[in-house]
């Protein structure tokens, strides 16, 4: 909703006793959790969950990926659970595989673990997700994509991921505003990391882009600038200004909504001499059908040290507990 990043508009405050609906049942419900009145799942291994309190895209996953990539540098054994949004299996808990596609699994599942080669389980129970993992696999620490509000999984480190040009929009709860929880919220995580920007009290997370790849996964190399490109993300102006400041020059750009699962007429639209360019996360659902001028820019995270050291000094420290 494009009114949410703007001033609060007067007839927005119509929406208000939603809102405020909203933020009432969520405090309850955190609050049930919390002192055991409803049922939640505590794993034996350490439980990191990666999430934000704001809706649409806010570069989550290239921080999972990121994080994965620092924990198997250090030995660790990373698994990751995820919602599986956009997708739909015919049994769950789902072991995303080679062959799993994203209408099953959902786009940044596959992704992940594409990427990575590690066990990535989707459920729409993450609870039961993070059980499957640690009776079926020899994974020792388990990193959730989303999932900050999903309470029926208890954790031992929270991190939320913000973007830091969109920030918390007009800071209303939804539907008035983006907020899925209050800005007050962030006052009990251990980790904020920032999504591009400098900010007190937050961690900076770099997106760098790397070299162009052929969405059949062909190999070739990217050589005209002169591009069409589409996204299909929570914020694919994001995108389009990164192909911009990386040199490419833009014909055609079409923002399709987040998660959308791609047929290949979407594409009868973009003039088919050009390159087009779409993103990692798109890339997956593309392949079936890909043409040879079709590529992807991969994204990755770099995240500080001054995040890095405290968060491996606090996951080593609850490992040797629970563990």
């Amino acid at each position: 909703m494009p009114f949410w990043y703007q001033p609060t508009r007067w007839w927005s405050w119509f929406l208000w006793p939603f809102s405020l609906l909203m933020q009432l049942i969520s405090v309850i419900r955190r609050y049930a959790y919390q002192r055991g009145l409803l049922k939640s799942y505590r794993s034996r291994l350490p439980v990191v969950i990666v999430g934000n309190i704001s809706v649409g895209g806010n570069g989550k996953t290239p921080f999972v990926i990121s994080l994965c990539e620092i924990l198997i540098a250090k030995g660790y054994k990373p698994g990751v659970i995820s919602r599986g949004y956009g997708g739909k299996a015919a049994q769950y808990p789902l072991m995303v595989g080679a062959t799993t596609t994203g209408k099953e699994a959902g786009d940044e599942p596959v992704l992940i673990h594409k990427r990575l080669q590690i066990p990535v389980v989707v459920d729409p129970v993450r609870a039961n997700a993070a059980a499957y993992l640690e009776k079926n696999t020899d994974v020792d620490v388990i990193i959730t994509d989303d999932g900050l509000q999903h309470y029926a999984l208890q954790r031992d480190i929270e991190i939320v991921v913000v973007d830091g040009k969109r920030r918390y929009g007009n800071q209303h709860i939804m539907p008035m505003g983006p907020l899925r929880e209050s800005v007050a919220r962030l006052k009990s995580v251990d980790y904020i990391i920032n999504n591009g920007e400098q900010h007190a009290n937050e961690f900076t997370m770099l997106l760098t882009p790397s070299q162009c790849k052929r969405v059949d996964a062909s190999h070739g190399q990217l050589t005209d600038k002169s591009v069409n490109a589409c996204a299909a993300i929570g914020h694919p102006p994001r995108f389009f200004d990164t192909l911009q400041n990386n040199g490419f020059k833009l014909n055609k750009t079409v923002a399709f909504a987040d998660h959308h699962a791609y047929i290949e007429s979407d594409f009868a639209q973009f003039e088919s001499t050009k390159p087009l360019l779409m993103t990692e996360k798109d890339a997956v659902k593309c392949t079936a059908f890909a043409q040879d001028n079709w590529w992807y820019l991969p994204i990755d995270g770099q995240l500080p040290d001054t995040f890095v050291q405290p968060f491996l000094t606090q996951l080593k420290q609850i490992k040797e507990v629970k563990c």
